[in-house]
């Protein structure tokens, strides 16, 4: 067998962009620019973000067995964390605080809200796109909500972060919780798929 290594298959983002739109707002064109409805939500950490499916398992015993005799899939879940730079972006803010966008939006340059006390289902669809040279990685995900925010700490030695943590579902009809699309570039990986 022969052994495919290929360092232009090596991924290292080189920049990392998130957008948010309506829940459920279709997937655009891969690799299109967002347009509207879809908003930019600024700058991010050189982190990027850190995407993960966390599945949980449970065996099914039975007498006359020491091993299982079956596992079931009890739970999948998919979330990407990422930190933003602009604290007072109003989409991260809006994200942030659990508050829907339109609370946000200033009338004489200053705006006023109340934080709620239980916090709001606010669901929206998210664009995470990665880009590498000519290469490019987007996660779609038409149903998505922030289940975690980090500690907000105004500061004078550095920009105020803003860490959030977002779940994903089903959007309508079925549609995948998460759609990756990949562009490889230029890249040659017919190798990767033998012909019969």
């Amino acid at each position: 067998m022969a052994v495919n290594r290929d360092a232009e298959l090596t991924f290292g983002a080189t920049d990392y962009f998130v957008h948010m739109a309506a829940v459920n707002t279709a997937m655009p064109a891969a690799f299109a620019d967002p347009a509207t409805p879809w908003i930019s939500l600024g700058w991010i950490t050189t982190d990027g973000g850190v995407f993960k499916t966390e599945q949980e398992q449970k065996d099914v015993e039975a007498a006359g067995s020491l091993e299982p005799i079956r596992t079931l899939m009890t739970k999948s879940t998919k979330t990407n964390q990422v930190t933003f730079l602009e604290g007072i972006n109003p989409a991260v803010r809006s994200l942030y605080d659990n508050v829907p966008l339109a609370s946000l939006e200033p009338t004489t340059g200053v705006v006023t809200y109340d934080l709620p006390d239980k916090p709001a289902d606010l669901r929206y669809a998210f664009l995470f796109d990665t880009k590498d040279g000519d290469k490019r990685m987007r996660l779609y995900m038409p149903n998505g909500l922030v289940v975690e925010r980090g500690d907000e700490q105004p500061q004078t030695q550095d920009v105020m972060p803003l860490q959030m943590t977002f779940k994903f579902f089903r959007g309508t009809g079925g549609t995948a919780a998460v759609k990756r699309s990949i562009h490889f570039g230029g890249v040659d990986v017919s190798g990767y798929f033998p012909g019969p």
